[in-house]
């Protein structure tokens, strides 16, 4: 049987639309053969595919003098495609794999097979896409649940021992170690999500396995309504969803209003459960004037903004794109800081809820 196409590398870039001058973001997967973009990282068909046989590359590229970071892609059609990455490095590491894959597939070689499912000797029989579809099955499926720990409300997720008790219940595995290589293999391609600090630090590299077989570890499907929410040792009062989490990043950006496109300092204080970048007026008050939801966004670092007036200070700009694709721009002090928000909004924006 031919083997499949080998991920490469993938996540969010911000590709230009092949009609429109419209940038929009989308989950991006380099194959060893092409490149796939989904509109959202858990769609199971792609919008589109290009062929890297024949194709070239070319970065940096000064097509779209206002943007930063953005590398093109002609395919052998004289066809071009444009990417924008969030930052230098994540350009460059793109850049890097895409001109590997071009080279071997033009020379007729492939790439060695460093996928997580030989890394755990899965049975190359295991769909985990198919497997996922059975998981959520409402009536044969894993039980999404209401749970508690740490005076915290986790909603619509389920422990790992529960994810474990499936597999083996499904008949998916033999025994439960096995079933830990299946689960931090599903963990690993996005089909579940860790959720609560446990599973989190457990899927960052700080456990043995990235996927725990406890009660206290929680996970979620990402497609699913989770939420997160605490409540108050003394009454047991709900409070507001969007003031969970841990404080990630703090400090005063110049964010450019919507309606009438002046720029205003403002104090942005960066939470991660859930994920929301909060903004609020520098010289006080408790109530914030305003929240930008990350879960799913992309950002990127812009050169200049089109339609509006110049700031007065240096153009060290930076753009966020939200998953119901709307556009804020901000601007930080300096270009090391700017890196700073763009790394830490990304890294909220992958784990947070």
């Amino acid at each position: 049987m031919e083997q499949e196409p080998m991920r490469i590398r993938e996540g969010y870039l911000v590709k230009k639309g092949s009609m429109f001058n419209t940038w929009k973001p989308m989950w991006v997967v380099l194959l060893e053969d092409g490149i796939e973009f989904y509109k959202q990282k858990a769609d199971n068909s792609p919008k589109g595919m290009i062929p890297l046989k024949g194709s070239s590359i070319h970065s940096p590229c000064q097509d779209f003098g206002k943007r930063m970071f953005v590398f093109k892609l002609t395919v052998a059609k004289q066809q071009d495609h444009f990417f924008q990455a969030a930052y230098l490095e994540e350009r460059d590491a793109w850049v890097r794999d895409i001109k590997k894959a071009i080279h071997r597939i033009d020379g007729g070689q492939r790439f060695a097979r460093k996928s997580t499912r030989k890394s755990i000797r899965l049975p190359e029989t295991i769909s985990l896409s198919a497997l996922y579809l059975s998981m959520k099955d409402p009536e044969k499926g894993i039980k999404e649940l209401k749970l508690e720990k740490d005076k915290r409300v986790f909603n619509h997720c389920f422990t790992g021992t529960c994810v474990i008790d499936w597999l083996v219940s499904s008949s998916s595995i033999r025994n439960r170690k096995e079933g830990l290589l299946l689960a931090s293999s599903l963990l690993s391609e996005g089909y579940l999500q860790p959720a609560g600090d446990t599973s989190k630090a457990a899927a960052e590299g700080l456990s043995d396995t990235p996927f725990l077989d406890l009660s206290d570890a929680y996970y979620y499907f990402p497609d699913s309504g989770f939420f997160c929410e605490g409540y108050s040792s003394d009454d047991d009062v709900v409070l507001k969803e969007e003031f969970r989490g841990t404080i990630v990043k703090q400090g005063c950006l110049l964010k450019q209003g919507h309606r009438r496109k002046n720029w205003k300092v403002r104090k942005f204080i960066l939470r991660d459960d859930p994920a929301y970048l909060h903004y609020y007026d520098p010289a006080g008050g408790e109530e914030p004037l305003g929240a930008i939801h990350l879960r799913g966004c992309v950002v990127t670092a812009v050169e200049d903004m089109p339609d509006t007036k110049k700031y007065d200070a240096d153009n060290i700009l930076f753009e966020i794109i939200t998953a119901n694709e709307i556009h804020y721009y901000l601007q930080a002090a300096s270009s090391t800081e700017r890196t700073e928000w763009i790394k830490a909004i990304q890294s909220v924006s992958r784990t947070g809820k």
